[in-house]
């Protein structure tokens, strides 16, 4: 198990990463934050993306689509990702990783790797 400092810190290891939270969308708190100077506001982050995350299960519930076969969003923009990832475990609680990465530099599939594999380990 790894906590969320440490989490926040190896998402953000990944090559074009800006910044990297921890959310809770049921209350729309950040409980952790790492970023570098072009990183947006992960406050109003956590606040919008809330009902990214809200209307996504709202939409696999009336499909009739367990909500654990969520494995993540991706929002492309012109020149970032953001990325969404609910940690498995804690679908049903409300809570999510959160990376933004500049779109020219990052590896995708290796940040989606990286935070699978933080979403496993992190102990909240």
């Amino acid at each position: 198990m790894i906590d969320i400092e440490d989490s926040l810190r190896e998402m953000m290891e990944c090559e074009g990463a800006l910044a990297a939270s921890l959310v809770d969308y049921l209350s729309r708190i950040t409980l952790g934050a790492v970023q570098t100077p072009r990183g947006p506001d992960l406050e109003k982050v956590a606040y919008g993306d809330t009902d990214v995350m809200r209307a996504k299960l709202s939409t696999l519930e009336l499909l009739g689509y367990d909500p654990e076969r969520l494995e993540d969003i991706v929002i492309t923009l012109d020149t970032e990702y953001h990325l969404i990832r609910p940690l498995s475990q804690r679908t049903r609680q409300g809570v999510f990783l959160y990376l933004v990465a500049d779109r020219v530099r990052v590896d995708l599939d290796a940040a989606r790797a990286a935070m699978r594999a933080v979403a496993h380990r992190l102990d909240v």
